[in-house]
């Protein structure tokens, strides 16, 4: 089983990262390959709704996003960690999750997901609640802690003095090692994930 940990910060080793690295100890504890994806530095393109990607099934821009997409058969479950920008995901993670959720569509059904938001004070809460959207409206079950999934403080060491934080982060681990492990033995005794109905798409205009 095999976990991936997108770091949508900036700094390589951040503070962003130092919550997800808490994560990803814990799931390796238990059994759970893990990889990190980096997004860089670099500007990553929005979406432009050009619609190929329906037809090939993948972006027109290759990128991390194309990187991502073709992991996505090896892997169990995702962790996204972002930084707190005005109380949001930062734009470069965001643009990175809209085309690669619209151009995924189905291939993320089943596998579990979970966000990481790293905050100097506030607004942890509202990135949270975006980063968790993407989860929900593409039938992938969202691990909880004990807390929400939130880490303090502006530079590395503020994190680690976070304890409580850290612990959220652990608890979030071996949560996502148990919900991983429970799947995989209901699939060896034939539980398989739902299969979903062709979607219908309801416009409010008529």
């Amino acid at each position: 089983m095999k976990v991936l940990l997108i770091n949508g910060s900036p700094h390589k080793e951040g503070c962003t990262y130092t919550a997800l690295k808490e994560v990803a100890d814990t799931l390796e504890k238990n059994g759970i390959e893990t990889e990190f994806m980096y997004l860089g530095v670099k500007p990553i393109a929005g979406c432009i709704a050009c619609g190929s990607c329906q037809k090939t099934g993948k972006c027109f821009v290759d990128d991390k996003v194309n990187e991502l997409l073709s992991m996505l058969p090896e892997l169990d479950g995702i962790v996204i960690g972002s930084p707190v920008y005005y109380a949001g995901a930062s734009g470069q993670l965001t643009a990175f999750l809209d085309r690669a959720f619209f151009a995924g569509g189905g291939k993320f059904d089943g596998k579990l997901g979970a966000a990481v938001v790293s905050c100097r004070r506030g607004g942890a809460s509202a990135a949270f609640d975006q980063l968790n959207k993407y989860f929900t409206m593409n039938s992938m079950p969202v691990v909880a802690s004990q807390y929400w999934n939130q880490v303090h403080g502006f530079t590395p060491d503020d994190v680690r003095q976070d304890l409580e934080g850290l612990q959220t982060m652990r608890t979030l681990g071996n949560n996502m090692a148990w919900l991983l492990k429970c799947i995989d033995l209901g699939r060896k005794n034939g539980v398989q994930f739902p299969d979903g109905e062709e979607k219908i798409l309801t416009n409010f205009i008529r």
